[in-house]
């Protein structure tokens, strides 16, 4: 499966992803229902509020994701322990603009 990934901007110079991409590999942890993915884009969600994040998400989707995944930085906090105030209305929007054929998955690890 290929994916795009979403992560806070905010958390970007805490975390250089290593984790979500050893797990995305393995097909460990939040990819153990889908099997390895190849990821095929890694970006941040634009800053607070995560507006940019749609238009993100439909072009990863554009250049071939299969699913879009948030990294566990936006939806649990890690490694900070705060979550994103904005989680919920995100995935929201997205899965609003790339409809039901897209895949979304709310966490990494």
């Amino acid at each position: 499966m290929k994916v795009g990934i979403i992560r806070c901007q905010l958390t970007e110079d805490m975390c250089p992803g290593t984790t979500d991409f050893k797990i995305a590999r393995e097909g460990t942890l939040a990819f153990t229902e889908t099997g390895p993915a190849e990821i095929i884009g890694f970006t941040s969600c634009g800053g607070c509020c995560g507006k940019k994040a749609i238009t993100r998400a439909k072009m990863m989707v554009d250049r071939g994701a299969e699913a879009i995944v948030f990294a566990s930085c936006m939806s649990k906090g890690n490694p900070i322990g705060f979550a994103c105030p904005h989680f919920a209305e995100i995935k929201s929007a997205v899965e609003k603009k790339l409809g039901a054929e897209t895949k979304i998955i709310d966490w990494t690890h």
